[in-house]
């Protein structure tokens, strides 16, 4: 039996841990490229705190990076998990190869548009004379690997969606590992700064997008990246971008969510407060990326299984995933609450930005623990292939809810600082509980459907 026949026969439990661990290590390990350049970068010993701000501002750009890989891959992989579970070989490699040709033109269009438009943009987001010359210097040189990011990410995930879990995994732990060992020597070595933490993300991204694409090509892939299968068809670039645009909605939004977050607060508190943004929206991704990894790693097993019409295994997986991601967040929300001033010390030696950060993580996360609800469930009617209420539910969180928020709140609470950071517990708790009640009430109606 072949890694990919074992998603519908094997034990449901052992296959979700099999590969949902991995994929949450490899999402860990991803942070990795960002996260340890905003560490080294915030202990930098002249202006850490500045030049960690100044990165910080370049966090839109590079959720948009990202969201675009995700557009391709998140659609494109379930796309392909499906037509694996039902034995079409060939739909499979067809997808891969369509993805693969849409994420190298994204590539060069994101490239050339980034860049040419970072300086105005990371004005926007609320560049101040002091943090913007570490801003435009982290960002120009991170927007020219943009192939490498697009491509590891978007790539990969057809990795993982044959069940190559832990070859999946090594694709972000070489790359990180080769990440956390450039840095600090271009950074601090070669005096380099923020320009040496951007050189040694892209030669990391650079070398996973390697590793990623001679996998495909290999003959241990179940499915293979071939010439003859690069030629963009119609019906399946439509069925990719349909079913991958809830994910690229979500991310493209965190993008929107960042500008909106950081314009708002460079103007009612100035530095201090975008500096806090950035250590909390750094923490969000130790919550929420674990979290997109349990349910990334679950997604091959409920695509599969409802491509070959297994309901009863579909829901195995599905309530594993929820009861995973329920308690992974439940215990990030605990640990927060208990001592943000340590995880904020993480990130910065700076005594002013540290208090100033404990105050907001605990309005910023005051209903973490709802977003493992979130994450399941959203997830789960993308592995479904259910394009279009995954697409509303994309949006309610953020655009529906939260940016609004952002922008109102501060006009009708007494520090509109606290406001803007209000807004985030509130959207969480709504979104999670409009979400999960929605999943619940369609998940029968979507299994009997496919069967009959």
């Amino acid at each position: 039996m072949t890694t990919t026949d074992q998603l519908g026969e094997g034990s449901v439990r052992s296959l979700f841990f099999k590969l949902a661990l991995p994929s949450v290590v490899a999402q860990v390990v991803s942070l990795l490229y960002n996260i340890v350049d905003r560490i080294y970068i915030g202990h930098m010993a002249v202006n850490g705190a500045a030049a960690l701000t100044g990165a910080g501002l370049f966090v839109p750009i590079l959720t948009l990076i990202n969201a675009f890989a995700m557009l391709v891959g998140s659609g494109g992989a379930p796309m392909a998990s499906i037509n694996l579970g039902k034995g079409d070989k060939k739909k499979a490699e067809k997808i891969l190869g369509n993805s693969f040709t849409l994420l190298v033109l994204i590539s060069v269009a994101l490239t050339i548009i980034l860049y040419l438009a970072a300086p105005p943009l990371l004005n926007f987001f609320g560049a101040s004379n002091t943090t913007y010359p570490y801003a435009i210097a982290y960002a120009r040189i991170y927007i020219l690997g943009t192939i490498f990011v697009t491509l590891t990410l978007g790539m990969n995930l057809f990795i993982s969606g044959q069940g190559f879990a832990h070859t999946s995994m090594l694709t972000t732990v070489i790359g990180a590992a080769i990440n956390i060992v450039l840095d600090p020597i271009f950074i601090f070595g070669a005096g380099m700064g923020v320009k040496g933490a951007a050189i040694a993300t892209v030669i990391s991204q650079a070398v996973s997008c390697v590793w990623t694409l001679r996998f495909l090509t290999s003959e241990k892939s179940t499915i293979r990246l071939k010439r003859s299968r690069l030629g963009l068809e119609k019906n399946i670039v439509k069925s990719c971008l349909g079913l991958g645009v809830s994910t690229f909605v979500m991310l493209a939004t965190e993008s929107l969510l960042s500008i909106t977050y950081n314009h708002s607060l460079a103007f009612y508190g100035g530095d201090i407060a975008v500096g806090a943004m950035t250590i909390a929206t750094s923490v969000m991704s130790l919550v929420t990326m674990p979290l997109n990894g349990i349910a990334q790693g679950s997604t091959p097993l409920i695509s599969y299984n409802y491509g070959a019409g297994k309901s009863d295994r579909v829901r195995k997986s599905f309530y594993l995933l929820l009861a995973s991601c329920a308690g992974y967040a439940l215990l990030c929300w605990i640990l927060i609450m208990a001592v943000p001033q340590v995880i904020a010390g993480i990130f910065t030696t700076n005594a002013s930005l540290i208090q100033y950060t404990k105050a907001a993580m605990r309005v910023y996360f005051a209903a973490i623990f709802a977003f493992g609800f979130q994450i399941a469930c959203q997830q789960s009617f993308v592995a479904l292939g259910q394009a279009k209420i995954s697409l509303f539910l994309a949006c309610l969180r953020k655009l529906i809810l939260l940016i609004p928020l952002i922008l109102v709140l501060p006009h009708v609470t007494a520090n509109p600082v606290f406001g803007v950071f209000l807004a985030e517990p509130i959207s969480d708790a709504t979104a999670a509980a409009v979400t999960t009640a929605t999943f619940f009430s369609r998940l029968k109606g979507i299994l009997e459907h496919h069967t009959k």
